[in-house]
């Protein structure tokens, strides 16, 4: 095309549409229109088609026709950029003249290069396009799996999606409860250090922004030394108030994205689902063990040879030896400062278990005692004599709560609403009034001795069926259930039996908080500011059975079967619950539906107690071994488990 051509056609084009392209406001004939529409507008040009699509050039691809354009001769290249030109500088509806002309002229071959550029022109990168805010707001809808997807695309994505205002509240919904949308629970791993992740966090938000938290060495676990654990601490908090990486007794505070965090839980809750666990076995006890305690790194158990062992967990070594009692231990409780244990000679003795001084012995019971619980300033026991008593520290009063006919082998403590649950050998559970000093309810529907109480939290809700069917009583699992309920102070009871063809009128779950108290009795009605004792609780029994109770209407939810014998011990948490039986196994539940997870083996004799942290689970039995089980670090996975769920590949 020659210059002169050139001028006549190409220029004239040019010249009228560059400048409203451009430069809308330099025209005077587009004045009017650059009032009425900004130029500088930010709208998508999906939503304003007559406006030009601004999109990031593909460097790849320009090189790619640079070169291409390169090979031609100066004619030909002057010819093509004149065609771009005019292309470029066309407004929208010429545009799609121009590309319906050129397509109605493509051979197959063409269409095929077209149409595979244009597949590939239309992906938009929308999480780089959005705002941050926007692009971390949609990221959060996602599952874990997809979330480590998409930081697998781009650098972009992977910086937000490894962005820990993501992973926080993928944490939210996972960690020590049970997600609603995927079933997934994972464990709080070391509780001890995630309280102090919480005072941690605080404190980072006075001092810096970034988010993050500090996780805690493990010298903060218990000092089996004796050494004072309060400036342990304090000096903890403080390398965390200043913001710094500190060493602190020869251990190193590690900043850690919420990522890790996550992903630590989520490999201890993928071990927990698939049986994947190692095994250690402490041996020392010269008879059957009778029970024991887990907490951080420290063991203590219990056995009829009338000692208290405390443990390493770690190294497996045997810490010390408590002796002071003359007969057979039946209970123990400790915590960072002192230990309290149960004994058949009819005492119950305070200890420092760092030092392994009896630091007092109380007296009361008349025969053995069962069990033993703290919470707070009070103790409670339950004992051969058919009695509990109340014990409160700050005081240094007591009393007796009488109305079982056989031995009582559990208390349950539960200092905000002032109540306590015993479990008895004559079948029945009771619920206390520790202001009254009555019992609220009794809960019948075992058949053999009673033998484990567990409170579930109170974010644990069961699954709405059970909730239905024993509203409507068509449940089969607590069918014929009795519960008695006392009256207001003069000693007599009400008897309640719900029958399966009579229903009740609506989910206990739905009730308001109004009609939930009354069912408490008078003092709580008449305290509206009295929190209400636990909901829900497990019980277990030598009928082999594991029944979920619901302590505001006294029915039974669910029976629970797996065990072939009666059942001595039991423990959970948010996430699931174990039992310990006669019949030498331990089983794992799933709270909500009551579906058995797996079976543990092993021991020679019955299972006698049991424990639970979020990685490790204990066992000890009449064989006078305590089996530690550890879903975090899995070694050589020596744990004999037998599933009842799926294998990885198949699930």
């Amino acid at each position: 095309m020659s210059s002169s051509l050139i001028g006549k056609t190409v220029t004239p084009f040019l010249k009228e549409h560059i400048p409203s392209l451009y430069a809308p406001v330099g025209k005077s004939s587009n004045e009017q229109t650059a009032r009425e529409k900004n130029p500088n507008t930010k709208y998508c040009y999906r939503h304003r088609p007559d406006s030009k699509c601004r999109r990031a050039a593909d460097e790849a691809k320009m090189v790619m026709i640079q070169r291409e354009l390169d090979k031609l001769t100066p004619p030909d290249q002057q010819a093509i950029t004149h065609v771009w030109s005019l292309f470029s500088a066309a407004p929208a509806r010429h545009r799609e003249l121009m590309l319906q002309g050129v397509l109605a002229q493509l051979c197959f071959p063409q269409l095929s290069l077209v149409s595979r550029e244009v597949s590939e022109a239309l992906k938009i990168d929308f999480i780089a396009a959005l705002p941050v805010e926007i692009a971390q707001k949609i990221l959060c809808y996602l599952d874990t799996v997809s979330l480590t997807k998409a930081a697998q695309v781009s650098q972009r994505w992977r910086l937000l999606a490894d962005d820990d205002a993501v992973w926080v509240r993928m944490c939210e919904q996972h960690v020590n409860r049970k997600c609603t949308k995927c079933g997934w629970g994972l464990p709080l791993l070391e509780r001890k250090k995630l309280r102090n992740y919480t005072r941690a966090r605080q404190l980072a938000k006075d001092s810096n922004s970034s988010g993050r938290i500090q996780e805690l060495p493990d010298s903060s676990r218990p000092d089996t030394n004796g050494s004072s654990l309060g400036k342990r601490s304090s000096d903890l908090l403080d390398a965390v108030a200043d913001g710094k990486r500190r060493r602190l007794e020869n251990q190193e505070a590690v900043t850690r994205s919420w990522k890790a965090v996550y992903r630590d839980r989520w490999q201890v809750g993928y071990n927990w689902k698939y049986g994947r666990c190692s095994l250690k076995t402490f041996k020392g006890h010269t008879n059957g063990v009778t029970c024991l305690q887990m907490d951080d790194n420290i063991l203590a158990t219990g056995s009829y040879d009338a000692t208290i062992k405390i443990w390493n967990i770690e190294t497996g070594e045997e810490i010390r030896t408590l002796r002071g009692h003359t007969r057979g231990i039946r209970a123990l409780q400790f915590d960072d400062s002192k230990l309290i244990s149960g004994s058949l000679d009819n005492t119950i003795k305070i200890w420092n278990w760092h030092t392994g001084e009896c630091i007092s012995t109380l007296q009361g019971h008349t025969d053995g005692v069962i069990s033993v619980h703290f919470d707070g300033h009070l103790l409670s026991s339950g004992s051969a004599d058919m009695s509990v008593k109340i014990f409160d520290f700050n005081s240094r009063g007591a009393f007796c709560l009488k109305g079982h006919d056989d031995w009582v082998n559990c208390t349950r403590l539960d200092i905000n609403s002032r109540t306590v649950m015993s479990a008895s050998d004559d079948t029945t559970l009771k619920l206390w009034d520790l202001d009254t000093k009555q019992a609220i309810r009794t809960f019948e529907g075992h058949v053999g001795h009673v033998q484990q109480i567990l409170l579930l939290p109170p974010e644990y809700e069961p699954d709405d069926e059970l909730l239905i069917g024993s509203a409507n009583g068509s449940g089969g699992d607590n069918t014929d259930t009795l519960s008695v309920a006392s009256s207001s102070g003069d000693g007599t009871s009400a008897l309640s039996f719900r029958h399966p063809e009579r229903p009740h009128s609506s989910s206990p779950s739905r009730d308001s908080d109004g009609d939930v108290r009354s069912l408490y009795g008078p003092s709580f009605t008449s305290d509206p500011r009295r929190p209400l004792p636990p909901r829900y609780f497990l019980s277990g029994a030598l009928d082999s059975t594991i029944r979920l109770w619901d302590s505001a209407t006294g029915r039974c939810l669910k029976t629970m079967f797996g065990h072939l014998e009666g059942i001595w011990s039991l423990a959970g948490d948010t996430i699931r619950f174990i039992s310990g039986a006669n019949d030498g196994m331990v089983k794992c539940w799933e709270p909500r539906s009551g579906k058995c997870d797996a079976t543990f083996v092993g021991h020679r004799g019955p299972v006698t107690c049991v424990g639970l942290s979020d990685s490790r689970m204990a066992s000890g039995s009449e064989d006078g071994e305590v089996r530690i089980y550890s879903f975090r670090d899995i070694g050589s996975a020596n744990g004999l488990c037998v599933l009842d769920t799926p294998t990885p590949g198949h699930g």
